[in-house]
C-alpha cells in the first residue's frame, strides 16, 4: 500500500465503489451530452431528451428506498454488480435507436441507479477509520461530476466517428471488465451479508420509519432535497442564463459551467478533509447553505455591466457548495442512521434524487412567470440559507 495513506485507508473498496458511481453516471449522462444528434436521429424535439435523466433519477428514487433490503441479504459488492448490470441493459437497450427502447433503457438504469450510495455507504462505513470517513465518502461522491466528465469526453468524438449507438456500447467494455474484477472482491467483501434477511417485507419500509421517528434526520432531509435541487438549477439553468440576459456567447457560458463542475470535483474531497480535521460535517453544511444562498442571490444579479472574472468567481464558489456538500451530507445520513446507516443513507440519496427531478421544474416555472431570473434564484437562495439556519437549530437542540 502507499506510504503516504494510513495502514487502514479503505483504497480498494473505495476505487470499487468510486467506479461504479462513475461508469454509471457516465451511462446516464450520455444522453445529454449529445441530445442535438439523438433527437434528430429519433425524430423528436431536442428538450424530450432531456426526460431521460428524469427518468433515471425518479425510478431512482425507488431503488434507493427498497436497496437496503438487497444489500444486507446479498451484499454491497453484489448489489454493486446489479448496478453495472443495469447500466449493461440500459446501454444495449438503448443502442437499438427507438424512443420506446431509450426509455425501457432509462428506467432499467433507474432500478438500480438509487442503490450506488447506500451500498458504497455499507461497504465503506466499516471499513474506515472514523478520522477520515468524511474524506473517503467525500472522495466517493465524486464519482458523480467525474462520470459527467467521462460522458462528455467520451461521447462526443465518438458519437462523430462512429454514431451514437456504436458510441453507447463501447461504454460496455469498461462496465463489464468492472463488472468482472468485482467478482474476484465479492466474497472477501460480503462476508457480512445475511442470506435470512427478508427482502419484500414490512422492513422495506424501513427508511421512511426513520425519517419519521428522527427529528435531526428530518432537518437533514429538508437540506439534502433543497441542496441538490439548487445543485441542478445552477447546472441547467447556468448556460442559458448567461448567453440570453447577460451577453456571453456560448463558449463563455460553457466555461463558466466547466468553472462550476471543476470547483465541485476539487472542493469535494477538500471538504471532507476539513469536516475529519477541524469542525463537524454539520457545521460544514450549515456554512455551505448560506454560501449557497450568497451565491445564488449574486447569481440572479449577472448583468453585461459585470466582468467575466466576477461570475467566475461565483460560479467557482457555488460548484463548491451546491455541488460540493453531497459527501458531507452522505457522511452524516450514515452517521445519523447508526446501525441503521444503509437504509438511512439510501433515504438520503431517495430525497436528494426528489430535489433534483422537482426543484428545477419549479425555478423554470418562477423564471417563466416572472420573467425574472433574479426572484427564481433568490427563492432557491432563500430555501438552501433557511436550511442552514435549520441545521443550526436543531444542532444547538440536540
Amino acid at each position: 500500500m502507499r506510504n503516504d495513506l494510513p495502514a487502514s485507508f479503505p483504497l480498494w473498496p473505495l476505487a470499487a465503489t468510486l467506479t461504479t458511481q462513475s461508469l454509471a453516471t457516465m451511462a446516464a449522462y450520455s444522453f445529454p451530452v449529445v441530445a442535438p444528434v439523438i433527437a434528430k436521429d429519433l425524430q423528436v424535439p431536442g428538450t424530450l431528451v432531456g426526460f431521460f435523466i428524469s427518468t433515471v433519477y425518479g425510478v431512482g428514487i425507488i431503488s434507493s428506498l427498497l436497496s437496503p433490503r438487497f444489500i444486507r441479504r446479498y451484499g454491497a459488492v453484489r448489489v454493486s454488480q446489479l448496478v453495472l448490470i443495469a447500466t449493461l441493459a440500459m446501454l444495449l437497450a438503448c443502442s437499438l435507436g427507438s424512443v420506446l427502447s431509450v426509455v425501457i433503457g432509462a428506467a432499467l438504469l433507474g432500478l438500480a441507479y438509487g442503490a450506488t450510495a447506500p451500498s458504497s455507504t455499507h461497504l465503506l462505513v466499516p471499513r474506515t477509520p472514523p478520522g477520515i470517513m468524511n474524506l473517503v465518502l467525500s472522495i466517493r461522491q465524486i464519482g458523480v461530476p467525474l462520470g459527467g466528465v467521462l460522458a462528455g469526453l467520451v461521447m462526443a468524438p465518438l458519437t462523430l466517428h462512429l454514431g451514437w449507438r456504436v458510441a453507447l456500447l463501447c461504454q460496455t467494455v469498461p462496465v463489464l471488465l468492472a463488472l468482472v474484477l468485482l467478482q474476484g472482491a465479492r466474497e472477501r467483501w460480503d462476508r457480512d451479508r445475511d442470506p435470512a434477511t427478508e427482502v419484500f417485507c414490512r422492513g422495506m419500509l424501513t427508511p421512511v420509519q426513520i425519517l419519521r421517528r428522527n427529528s435531526a434526520i428530518r432537518t437533514l432531509a429538508f437540506a439534502s432535497f433543497i441542496y441538490s435541487g439548487l445543485q441542478l438549477c445552477f447546472i441547467s439553468f447556468l448556460t442559458v442564463h448567461l448567453t440570453s440576459q447577460v451577453g456571453f456567447d456560448l463558449l463563455q457560458a460553457g466555461r463558466a459551467l466547466a468553472v462550476y463542475q471543476v470547483s465541485a470535483v476539487i472542493s469535494r474531497p477538500l471538504w471532507g478533509w476539513l469536516a475529519d480535521k477541524f469542525v463537524t460535517a454539520r457545521q460544514l453544511l450549515i456554512v455551505q447553505g448560506l454560501l449557497m444562498c450568497v451565491t445564488a442571490v449574486l447569481a440572479g444579479q449577472f448583468a453585461a455591466s459585470w466582468s467575466h472574472d466576477l461570475v467566475l468567481t461565483v460560479c467557482a464558489v457555488a460548484g463548491a457548495t451546491a455541488s460540493g456538500f453531497t459527501g458531507l451530507a452522505y457522511a452524516e445520513w450514515a452517521r445519523l442512521g447508526g446501525a441503521q446507516r444503509t437504509e438511512a443513507t439510501g433515504l438520503g440519496s431517495g430525497i436528494m434524487f426528489a430535489g433534483v427531478m422537482l426543484l428545477p421544474s419549479a425555478f423554470s416555472v418562477t423564471v417563466t412567470f416572472f420573467d425574472d431570473y433574479g426572484i427564481a434564484y433568490g427563492c432557491v437562495g432563500g430555501l438552501a440559507a433557511l436550511s442552514g439556519l435549520l441545521l443550526f437549530a436543531s444542532k444547538r437542540s440536540a
